[in-house]
């Protein structure tokens, strides 16, 4: 028996539907391929130092990167120890001491929390990065660092906003040679 268009367009249409679909892997692995070389390319090893708004950084050309350690964060109004104000800014410019008090607890309960220093860190001391803002006293950071010294930290680094390099040459002889 002959069947008419229809009924033969009808019965393939049925075929194709009680057929298993089928997954295709190659587009799916090329999007993970390009997301995990887009990672890799992306993960390189700088740090960013969480800052606050209130903070403005000194500028720098040095290269040194820090390493990952205890921030002690200076604005104008507060100094500020693993997101935590331990005292006005006031309060230690008044202080005759040259260590402040609060902060040295402070520093002495982050380094019971922290591991044991071995043999040769003992030498140098715990790490600790002072960010501080551009306009705070001399005197401030002075106690600061005394502070941190006092409390067993004395690989102390300062945290600057990198700026790019002038090149010497070119400035001293006007841009020629």
């Amino acid at each position: 028996m002959k069947q008419s268009l229809r009924a033969k367009r009808m019965a393939k249409h049925h075929r194709r539907l009680k057929q298993v679909p089928k997954l295709n892997l190659v587009s799916l692995m090329d999007i993970f391929t390009i997301l995990v070389f887009f990672l890799l390319v992306n993960s390189s090893d700088v740090e960013v130092l969480q800052a606050d708004k209130s903070i403005k950084l000194p500028a720098s050309v040095s290269d040194i990167v820090p390493e990952n350690n205890l921030v002690v964060m200076v604005n104008a109004e507060a100094i500020i120890v693993a997101g935590q104000r331990i005292v006005n800014v006031a309060e230690a410019m008044a202080s005759d001491s040259d260590t402040l008090t609060a902060l040295k607890t402070e520093l002495t309960y982050q380094a019971n929390k922290a591991r044991p220093l071995t043999e040769d860190e003992k030498l140098v001391g715990r790490p600790v990065t002072i960010m501080g803002d551009q306009s705070i006293p001399y005197a401030l950071l002075k106690k600061i660092m005394a502070t941190c010294a006092a409390a067993d930290y004395r690989d102390i680094s300062l945290a600057v906003a990198q700026q790019a390099a002038a090149k010497t040459s070119d400035a001293a002889t006007g841009g020629e040679g």
